[in-house]
């Protein structure tokens, strides 16, 4: 088989990058084990402000504006619904907090985002006493379903092999490298956590960082929007509701644990009264960087290796960004940005 790429890892940085090979006529095929969860378990949520601190995230309106016409993209060409467009309310607890965001508001890079009335809006399963801010333009991907069916669709076109990827099998060359049957110009790694494992990037600062999800049923909650408070509750439909997440950096296991459970419930019950049901627990390590910046770039001996990673918690938005940036890179040879370039920790 000869194609233009190989890419190493089916979460999101890996398919949000074979969209951008898609979109622009270039062959390639996905090697992946399954081994990292961190995409299909993510909340999905795309949201330009850090609603701990009221401040801008890193580059969201550019993110914003290639992310989603490109998962619009995605929506037609998997015939799925991919993107909720969904309002996120911060509750707060405090007259300062109420302060706090309105100066926010007065913010340039921050007064698109956050509607500058206080919001009072009244629910007897939530504790509100000091009301909601609300946050505009924002929303929440299902990864998973777009991960389930991207894969789908290459498994039928013969262009996903489900298996681990060796690394002492890839033959290199100055034109183009060798892998099992697999003859291709570039190799991208897009593996997560996996990364640590990977012979030609494991020099990188790659931390990790595990999260835990609750999956709770609540038919008294009835909210449609996204709730922040000391943790996220995102509505999932049919009352069912995602609650998180934790932050945990010294277990590096997919394991879910009790401690979590008990630090997500009593978090939770902190802002809602109702009665609920946790239905599933799920766990993963997000592929997190100490300067919290994405991982993009070449490698510095072998020329036609390439790594993408360092997602961290907001993968939906910053996947398509630095899919699209290393592509135009690799291809037209546009500069990397020096905060996500690889080459800082030289």
């Amino acid at each position: 088989m000869k194609v233009d790429y190989i890419v190493v890892g089916s979460g999101l940085a890996g398919i949000l990058f074979c969209e951008v090979l898609r979109k622009y006529n270039k062959s390639f095929v996905i090697i992946d084990d399954n081994s990292q969860k961190s995409s299909v378990v993510a909340g999905g949520l795309y949201n330009p402000v850090i609603l701990k601190r009221f401040s801008s995230v890193w580059k969201s309106k550019e993110q914003l504006e290639i992310a989603l016409p490109i998962y619009k993209v995605l929506e037609y060409y998997l015939n799925v619904k991919l993107d909720y467009k969904i309002p996120v309310y911060r509750l707060f607890n405090s007259v300062e907090e109420q302060n706090n965001w309105f100066n926010a508001c007065d913010n340039p890079k921050l007064s698109m985002y956050l509607k500058p009335e206080l919001n009072k809006y009244q629910n007897k399963s939530v504790n509100a006493s000091y009301g909601f801010g609300e946050v505009l333009n924002t929303g929440r991907i299902d990864t998973s379903t777009m991960i389930v069916e991207f894969k789908s669709k290459l498994l039928n076109e013969n262009r996903l092999l489900e298996t681990s990827f060796d690394y002492e099998k890839l033959i290199i060359s100055k034109k183009d490298i060798n892998y099992n049957e697999i003859n291709a110009t570039q190799i991208v790694f897009a593996e997560g956590f996996g990364l640590k494992q990977n012979p030609f990037f494991n020099y990188l600062p790659l931390n990790g960082t595990k999260g835990e999800l609750l999956i709770i049923h609540a038919p008294d909650l009835n909210i449609d929007f996204v709730l922040k408070s000391s943790v996220f509750l995102i509505p999932l439909g049919e009352d069912k509701y995602s609650v998180g997440a934790t932050y945990e950096f010294n277990d590096k296991t997919n394991t879910v644990t009790q401690s979590a459970r008990e630090e997500l419930i009593t978090k939770l019950e902190s802002f809602i009264t109702c009665k609920y049901t946790v239905i599933n627990q799920v766990a993963a390590i997000r592929p997190t960087v100490k300067d919290r910046r994405p991982l993009v770039g070449q490698h510095q001996k072998y020329k036609n290796l390439y790594v993408l990673n360092g997602l961290g918690t907001r993968g939906v938005m910053i996947a398509p960004y630095v899919a699209t940036k290393l592509f135009q890179y690799i291809e037209n040879g546009n500069p990397l940005d020096s905060e996500m370039d690889i080459n800082r920790f030289d």
